[in-house]
């Protein structure tokens, strides 16, 4: 199974770039970021607009979609792991996970999600959000396997 993470903005160097890449390392799934950027000073509903139209460009026809969002679903680690889980033992090819920018992400993108998944009630930067959704799918990866990993309180 193939984890896409598809995003706004790109990452430069700095702690939540390298806390990205010391989970993605770790992570037995093949997982690769798609950055996208839209160029340019617009009026806020065409911003949105346009990085929806990047984003969706970056799914793979087929795939599962995972949006993040506020509206989402807060979903604990194992019940992240189930899901990721039943999405490979069910043959699937790709997933994808949409993070948007400063604006978030446009409604048609959560509309059409398969999965809407929030981390909690707060806003969180998109860099750092890239942080939590790749530490999420380790941990998700150790559940799995039956690592103890996952086992450290309530957050789980």
């Amino acid at each position: 199974m193939r984890l896409i993470i598809a995003s706004v903005g790109r990452f430069r160097d700095g702690p939540e770039r390298t806390l990205f890449d010391s989970y993605r390392r770790r992570i037995r799934w093949d997982v690769e970021l798609r950055e996208v950027e839209a160029k340019g000073r617009r009026a806020r509903a065409e911003t949105i607009r346009r990085e929806a139209d990047l984003l969706a460009s970056r799914i793979p026809a087929g795939a599962h979609v995972i949006a993040l969002d506020g509206s989402g679903k807060a979903l604990s680690s194992e019940r992240f792991a189930r899901h990721l889980g039943d999405m490979r033992d069910s043959g699937r090819r790709e997933v994808v996970f949409l993070i948007g920018g400063a604006e978030g992400l446009s409604s048609r993108l959560v509309s059409d999600a398969d999965l809407v998944l929030a981390f909690g009630a707060a806003t969180w930067p998109h860099l750092l959000v890239r942080a939590m959704l790749i530490e999420q799918i380790f941990r998700a990866q150790e559940i799995l396997a039956g690592h103890p990993y996952h086992r450290g309180g309530k957050g789980g």
